[in-house]
C-alpha cells in the first residue's frame, strides 16, 4: 500500500508559480477563447483533449462537464494542468500568439476545472464488467496509471508492481515542487484508484521478488512502465566524495523528506536539460546563495525548455556554458570542482583550465536505461537504450507492452498518460478477441 508522506518535507517551503485562477477570473479568460474548430492546441497535445470543448464549458459555468471533457482524454488531467510545459505545448500553439495578443491561459483553466472536480469528489468513470482477465503493470508511474485506470474501464483486473514505497512515479518523487507537491501527486493517484479493482503492492522489484516469467504465466498481458533509472556518472576523480549527488536522486529526497541545506553555501548543477534547470531553481528556493550550471554545451542546443532557463537565471542563477567538470576536490565531503572550457566541437581548450568552489554538486547529464531487468528476454527489444514499441505500444513479445520514459527517453507526463491509455486500448483489443496481436 501506499506509504503515508512525512510532514515536514523540503518541498513545502515553495509556493506555487502559477496562482489558480478563481470562478470568475476562469469565466472571463474563458471567454477569450476563440473556439477555433481546426484547434491547433488539440494537435499540441498528446493526450489530444478537445480543449476548445472544455473551456466553452468553463464559459458557461458548467464546470463539471469541462473536467469530465479533459479526464475522457487524460486521467492525469489534474497533474498535467500544473506540469506539462504548456509554453511549448497547447498555450505556445494557441492562435492568438500569431495575433500578437496575449494566449489562452489554458493550463490555468485546465487547473480551475480539475481542482474543482477534486474538490467536490466527482466521480465520472466506472470499471467495466469483470471480464476475468488480469493484467500486471510493472512501475506506479503515469504511464501505468493511466494503463490501469483505462483497463478497468474495460473491465479487466490490473496489478500495479512498484519497488519504491511511494506511488506516483516522478509525479511524487520528481516533479519540481512549485508546479506541483507530492501531497497533490498522492491525492491524484488515490483519486485515479478509487475505480476500484486496481492492486498496487508496493515495495516489489521485478527480477528480485517476482520474474518476469512470473508475470507472463499468471497474466493475460504486460505493461512495462518503469520509468529509467538512476542518475548517470561523469566517471571524474573525486565523484564519490560527500556532498555529490545525482539529481534525481537528489530531488526525491527533497520531495519526500526533509534536507539540510544550512551548511551549504555554493551549489553547483552539471547538466542543460530540464532537471537540471529544476535542480538549480529548487537549490535557489531552498536559500542556497550561489547556484551555478555547468553545461558542456551552447545556450541554443541545450534541451531544458528556455522559458524554464529565464526563470532560473531571473532567480540568480549563474550559468558556465560550453564547460566540463573534470575533477571534485575536498578534505571528505566535496569543496572544489575543476573544469575546462569547450569550443564549438565540444574539444577541450587549451589553458581554460578553472575551479569553482562548491559544498554540494549534483549531476543531471541523464540517467541509465533499465534494460538489464529484460535482458534476455526474447521480443522485448531496445534501441539506444530505449524499449522499442509499434505505435500501439507494443514490444514484438506476445502481451507484452511498454509506455513512458522507458520507451520516450524521458518526456513530459502528458506523453506517458497518452502512450499508456494507447498501450490500454492495444491490450484491451486482443483481451477481447477484436485482434490476435498487437
Amino acid at each position: 500500500m501506499n506509504a503515508p508522506l512525512p510532514t515536514n518535507r523540503s518541498e513545502t517551503a515553495f509556493e506555487d508559480f502559477k496562482l489558480p485562477l478563481l470562478r470568475d477570473a476562469a469565466i472571463v479568460e474563458a471567454n477569450r477563447c476563440l473556439f477555433c474548430h481546426d484547434a491547433p492546441c488539440i494537435k499540441a497535445c498528446p493526450t489530444a483533449i478537445d480543449i476548445p470543448q472544455f473551456i466553452r464549458k468553463i464559459a458557461t459555468d458548467n464546470i463539471r462537464g469541462s473536467a469530465k471533457t479533459i479526464f475522457e482524454a487524460n486521467i492525469l488531467g489534474m497533474s498535467c494542468a500544473r506540469v506539462c510545459p504548456v509554453e511549448v505545448l497547447c498555450v505556445g500553439s494557441c492562435v492568438y500568439n500569431d495575433l500578437e495578443q496575449p494566449p489562452i491561459a489554458i493550463g490555468r483553466l485546465q487547473r480551475f476545472a480539475t481542482d474543482v472536480a477534486y474538490e467536490q469528489g466527482w466521480k465520472f468513470f466506472q470499471a467495466g464488467a469483470d471480464t476475468g482477465k488480469r493484467v500486471a503493470l510493472i512501475g506506479a508511474g503515469p504511464a501505468s496509471l493511466a494503463a490501469a485506470h483505462e483497463l478497468r474501464r474495460f473491465g479487466h483486473a490490473c496489478t500495479i508492481f512498484e519497488k519504491r514505497t511511494t506511488v506516483g512515479g516522478l509525479n511524487s518523487a520528481g516533479v519540481a515542487p512549485y508546479k506541483m507537491k507530492a501531497d497533490r501527486a498522492m491525492n491524484e493517484v488515490d483519486w485515479i484508484l478509487s475505480i476500484g479493482g486496481i492492486d498496487v503492492r508496493t515495495g516489489i522489484t521485478i527480477g528480485e521478488h517476482i520474474s518476469l516469467a512470473d508475470l507472463e504465466r499468471d497474466f493475460d498481458a504486460v505493461f512495462i512502465g518503469v520509468g529509467l533509472g538512476v542518475d548517470s556518472t561523469l566517471g571524474a576523480p573525486g565523484e564519490s566524495l560527500e556532498g555529490v549527488h545525482g539529481a534525481v536522486e537528489w530531488i526525491e529526497r527533497m520531495k519526500l523528506g526533509m534536507l539540510d541545506l544550512s551548511k551549504i553555501g555554493r551549489a553547483m548543477v552539471i547538466g542543460g536539460g530540464n532537471t537540471a534547470l529544476d535542480a538549480v531553481r529548487e537549490l535557489r528556493g531552498l536559500g542556497v546563495a550561489n547556484v551555478t550550471m555547468l553545461y558542456r554545451g551552447r545556450r541554443e542546443v541545450m534541451s531544458g525548455y528556455v522559458h524554464e532557463l529565464a526563470a532560473a537565471q531571473s532567480e540568480g542563477v549563474a550559468v558556465e556554458w560550453q564547460s566540463v567538470a573534470t575533477a571534485f576536490a575536498g578534505e571528505g565531503r566535496v569543496q572544489r570542482v575543476s573544469c575546462l572550457r569547450l569550443d564549438d566541437a565540444k574539444r577541450p581548450i587549451a589553458g581554460s583550465a578553472f575551479t569553482l568552489e562548491a559544498d554540494l554538486v549534483l549531476m543531471a547529464i541523464g540517467q541509465s536505461k533499465l534494460n538489464a531487468m529484460f535482458a534476455g528476454f526474447h521480443g522485448v527489444e531496445f534501441d539506444h537504450g530505449q524499449i522499442r514499441v509499434n505505435h500501439h505500444g507494443f514490444t514484438g513479445r506476445k502481451g507484452w507492452y511498454a509506455g513512458g520514459d522507458c520507451t520516450n527517453d524521458g518526456k513530459e507526463v502528458v506523453n506517458a498518460a497518452a502512450e499508456g491509455k494507447r498501450a490500454a486500448h492495444a491490450i484491451d483489443a486482443v483481451l477481447s478477441g477484436a485482434h490476435h496481436h498487437a
